[in-house]
């Protein structure tokens, strides 16, 4: 366990300021995420060291197209996420701390592991990066950003896959560190956020806005998923927001296959992609790219 390094006391609640959630957390609770609990008078994360997965991904498969093209990143990731996707691709770990007991996500779940041994894997691994994926490296900040400072001493480049939810206060932490992330547009609705991952929509856009102008390398993901964000008005209202930022920005258009809550829903039909192609190049887009099809 360790600290949090962002919150404030409240009489004997604690507020947490990691992420857009902002969860208000009584005495011997947890927030959403289920990994920062609010132990006699201070937040504590409970997972911090207990790596979860930990392997080496061509860069290309975060997906980052334009960031050390060719390369590999050596990926890591811990338990939990500040969202619950229906259509969760890592549910298996991505939604365990909220279920798992306080001594399984403490002692239990994932190996023991340091910042600096990451540093070390990478670089005997000759991966010029450490990408921090699967879930959601938000919810594992305080080990994110102990490794992202060594691995910057190393000379290695830090990756974050995100969902976009992070708080400013996090972002600030992070950026003087971070030299590529791709964050997951997940639709243009606020109310299909609110459904399907239990989040709103505008601090996912503040914060894509955000990354931009602090001259981070950006990309950007939008999972297809029919019956979701699959209609022409929202794939080139995501396109449109897009370009208005930057049409330098690349942006990843992915297939969907059943997955989680959504077994029965059918995979993407490729004139979908196809038809969202299309809208990106109208929208003046220069870097598209198809996936998982």
């Amino acid at each position: 366990m360790k600290e949090s390094c962002l919150y404030e006391k409240s009489g004997d609640y604690m507020n947490c300021k990691t992420c857009n959630h902002f969860c208000h957390i009584a005495p011997l609770k947890r927030g959403l995420c289920g990994l920062r609990e609010n132990n006699f008078g201070k937040l504590v994360v409970l997972n911090y060291g207990r790596v979860i997965a930990e392997q080496i991904d061509p860069i290309e498969k975060k997906p980052l197209f334009h960031f050390l093209p060719g390369s590999k990143t050596l990926s890591i990731a811990m338990i939990g996420c500040n969202f619950n996707c229906s259509w969760c691709q890592n549910d298996d770990i991505s939604q365990m701390s909220k279920e798992a007991s306080r001594d399984e996500i403490a002692n239990k779940i994932g190996i023991e592991i340091a910042p600096a041994q990451i540093i070390e894997h990478a670089l005997s691994s000759n991966c010029p990066s450490i990408s921090y994926t699967y879930t959601e490296p938000t919810i594992f900040l305080e080990f994110a950003l102990d490794t992202m400072k060594l691995a910057k001493k190393a000379g290695l480049k830090n990756v974050w896959v995100s969902n976009g939810y992070f708080s400013t206060e996090t972002l600030d932490l992070i950026s003087p560190h971070l030299d590529a992330i791709n964050i997951d547009l997940k639709g243009f609705v606020d109310e299909n956020y609110l459904k399907y991952s239990s989040a709103k929509l505008q601090p996912v856009l503040d914060n894509i806005k955000d990354v931009f102008n602090r001259k981070i390398h950006l990309e950007v993901t939008t999972l297809i998923v029919p019956g979701v964000n699959d209609n022409k008005k929202q794939l080139t209202s995501i396109a449109n927001f897009i370009a208005e930022i930057s049409k330098e920005i690349p942006w990843h258009i992915s297939k969907f296959f059943p997955a989680y809550k959504m077994m029965d829903t059918d995979p993407t039909p490729n004139e979908v992609l196809d038809l969202a192609e299309k809208i990106g190049i109208n929208a003046g887009l220069k870097h598209i790219h198809k996936g998982n099809n």
